[in-house]
């Protein structure tokens, strides 16, 4: 395996920064590490309804994303590789009338590269393939689509929004990080009469993809046995690298209710009632497959004028609401035909899709510098069902592209976060570098592997409003196999402009 040079990659990203300005901010938009973007600058209330227009705000992003694979078992399906591919958006966002008001965003996305990335139909590019629009056949295409468009209410302290829209949770997200964000048709009402407090419930009944054109099923995968072209392409279903394969069209329909377009009831709360204390709760349930409460508790304590210490609990628990019988426990659905009650697999009970995890972590801060551990166990259960681009495990051990979730995995985390701008070192530079040990069950036919993980930011003064990022994901599978799941070196560019 070609292993990069990380010190000449520093290196090359310090060189970079000779005159920036500090975190990537415009006069009306922040941008997250995840790459989505907060309004911090919207219309207020207008007195006509001409006026929610010709007071109305427009927002325009230009981005591009490239990525490079270096495979240390380079075969047909998992082999060496580019891709490249330029998008942006448009959100438009009207003035509030009577509290009324609305927001429409366009987005697309153009490939660049000439390779193909696909096997007997299957596209095989990775986390790349959210760059561009996967076609029915595999191939890549070019992408445009209205992503959010949704209806606003405001009153005192209520917040209603009704149509498309993207919603962030920790299992659900917009998760912006190549061209298009993944959105949800959805009504959802945000209140915060309660002091310190901030409720959240939603009705949400379809979901869009970052690679995909339309809207479709929440949770079932277009995966098919019978060869039905009316159900045989994956990108009209839900394909997330966290779907669960045995939940398909046809296992619904023949072990389920029949309904392949399940709705979801989403509630969270977040309290801040007691200082340094955050306490947060979450619920998602889809009638017939799977039900998820989660709690987490952080708390702050100030150690002295600079330095702080943050330890944080999070316990999530999945319910079988029909899920287990109809895919099975193992998100691969390699066990979904085993008898009623019997392990297969590795799993204890092949159609029990009952599971939890417990998650811990320490976060230590001071002025420029962030330091992480983090410690995650799945119950030797069932592998955890969340497609919809939240990651269970996001904020205490998972790093980029990892899926570490599955039953019976621990996995152990240590990260660290430096701000060169903030302690006066290199202008508009960040760095950050995580590195992660994954155990998990090889009786479940999986293998342990460690994860090292790099990103560089970089803004300059002389081009405002942009953004530059290099990251470098190196996954070392200690027992080497073949296909998707191998050793491989990825490496990521980003570029972002706010206009």
């Amino acid at each position: 395996m070609k292993l990069v040079n990380l010190s000449i990659a520093t290196a090359a990203a310090c060189l970079l920064a000779t005159s920036a300005h500090a975190a990537f901010k415009t006069n009306d938009r922040d941008v997250k590490g995840s790459m989505e973007v907060v309004y911090t600058k919207v219309p207020g209330a207008v007195n006509s309804i001409q006026e929610m227009f010709t007071e109305g705000e427009v927002y325009g992003r230009v981005r591009s994303n490239n990525f490079w694979w270096d495979n240390a078992y380079n075969t047909e399906a998992s082999r060496d590789g580019d891709m490249y591919g330029v998008g942006g958006s448009l959100v438009y966002k009207t003035g509030f009338y009577h509290g009324l008001g609305a927001t429409v965003g366009f987005y697309g996305a153009l490939p660049l590269h000439n390779e193909n990335r696909r096997i007997d139909g299957r596209n095989i590019g990775r986390s790349g393939k959210d760059t561009y629009h996967t076609r029915r056949d595999g191939s890549e295409g070019s992408m445009g689509n209205f992503a959010e468009a949704f209806l606003e209410y405001k009153a005192g302290k209520t917040n209603v929004k009704v149509g498309r829209q993207g919603i962030d949770s920790i299992m659900l997200s917009t998760n912006d990080t190549k061209m298009i964000p993944n959105t949800f048709e959805a009504a959802m009402i945000e209140n915060k009469d309660v002091p310190d407090t901030t409720i959240r419930a939603a009705y949400i009944v379809s979901q869009k993809l970052r690679d995909h054109q339309s809207f479709h099923s929440l949770i079932a995968s277009g995966l098919t046995t019978s060869g039905d072209p009316a159900i045989n392409d994956r990108t009209a279903f839900n394909d997330d690298s966290g779907r669960h394969n045995g939940i398909t069209v046809e296992t619904i329909n023949a072990r389920g209710n029949g309904d392949t377009d399940p709705e979801m009831i989403f509630f969270t709360a977040t309290n801040k009632s007691i200082k340094g204390l955050v306490l947060d709760a979450e619920y998602v349930g889809l009638k017939g497959f799977v039900q998820t409460a989660i709690a987490e508790a952080n708390y702050k304590i100030k150690l002295n004028d600079t330095w702080s210490l943050t330890p944080g609990v999070r316990y999530l628990h999945q319910m079988d609401d029909g899920a287990g019988f109809i895919g099975g426990a193992a998100l691969s659905g390699s066990i979904r035909n085993a008898a009623v009650g019997t392990a297969s697999g590795g799993y204890k009970d092949a159609r029990n899709a009952d599971s939890s995890i417990i998650m811990a972590r320490l976060v230590l801060e001071s002025g420029p510098l962030k330091l992480l551990a983090g410690y995650s166990k799945i119950e030797d259960a069932a592998d955890i069902i969340a497609p919809w681009r939240g990651f269970p495990t996001g904020g205490y051990t998972r790093t980029m592209a990892q899926v570490d979730w599955l039953a019976n995995t621990k996995n152990s985390c240590l990260r660290i976060d430096y701000d060169f701008d903030k302690a006066g070192l290199i202008p508009g530079f960040k760095a950050a570098a995580a590195y992660e040990d994954i155990n998990q069950d090889e009786g479940k036919g999986l293998f342990d592997r460690t994860v090292k993980q790099f990103d560089f930011w970089q803004t300059f003064k002389s081009l405002p409003n942009t953004e530059f990022r290099f990251r470098v994901g190196m996954n070392d599978a200690h027992r080497p196999a073949t296909g998707d799941t191998e050793s491989y070196n990825e490496y990521r560019f980003e570029a972002n402009y706010l206009f």
